[in-house]
């Protein structure tokens, strides 16, 4: 299926690597459901910018029942079932200043991220399958990072919710692949600039890209081209895979 005649449901997709992704998908003519959690303003105005092919949807991605409603919500407005997904809500501020520490770093740290992260993803997975699987079409694609290959900051908690997103993105491609959805993974280093990273000094920013092979530090609009290409026919033979897209920094 061509991005154009694609459904695609971008979680967290008011802000950073969500709206970058959004326009991205629209630049293709797809159509695009901006899912918001608490940036009602920002979403709206994002899918006013896009127009008529984008509307803006809240949902809770850790709430399954308002997953579902929004899922029913989106079909309803464009007619069809979802075809692609963007498993990209997050609740983090990369600052490695005020991080929780090995030592002190609270169960309840962690629970934050997994909720998010895997149960969203779940979530959301499994309210889109089913008209995936009735259109024998489908996408998903979770956002991932690059730490976990090369923890250069310790992020315990935001690390291993994405290490495990991992796991469910290659297990979830053998159950799914029969009912020809493809589930992949695009990782990213830091990212130049997003909410999540403005907390992150310059310097730091420059010290990155002096250690990347392309001598500068992916921007959002960047990392959204990669993840227009796990969508686009030219992958169908791709499932269950991690493409890492930081100018070349991690290289295993």
């Amino acid at each position: 299926m061509d991005i154009r005649d694609q459904i695609v449901l971008i979680t967290g997709g008011a802000r950073g690597v969500g709206a970058a992704a959004a326009r991205a998908f629209a630049g293709q003519g797809a159509r695009v459901v901006i899912n918001w959690r608490a940036s009602g303003e920002q979403a709206q105005g994002l899918a006013t910018e896009l127009g008529e092919r984008v509307i803006a949807l809240q949902a809770d991605v850790t709430d399954r029942t308002a997953v579902e409603v929004m899922v029913a919500k989106a079909q309803a407005h464009f007619g069809a079932p979802i075809s692609t997904v963007v498993n990209n809500a997050l609740d983090y501020s990369f600052n490695g200043d005020a991080r929780a520490q090995m030592a002190d770093i609270p169960w309840e740290d962690m629970a934050r991220q997994f909720s998010t992260v895997i149960r969203g993803a779940l979530n959301v997975i499994q309210a889109t399958a089913p008209g995936m699987s009735a259109q024998k079409f489908g996408r998903v694609v979770n956002i991932g990072t690059n730490l976990f290959q090369n923890p250069v900051v310790p992020y315990h908690d935001y690390t291993a919710a994405k290490a495990a997103l991992l796991s469910l993105t290659r297990t979830a491609a053998g159950d799914l692949g029969p009912s020809g959805i493809t589930v992949n993974m695009v990782s990213g280093g830091l990212l130049r600039t997003t909410d999540a990273s403005a907390a992150t000094p310059d310097a730091v920013f420059d010290l990155i890209a002096g250690m990347t092979p392309l001598r500068s530090v992916t921007t959002p609009q960047e990392f959204a081209d990669a993840v227009l290409f796990f969508a686009s026919p030219w992958s169908r033979a791709v499932t269950g895979q991690n493409l890492v897209v930081d100018g070349g920094l991690v290289r295993d």
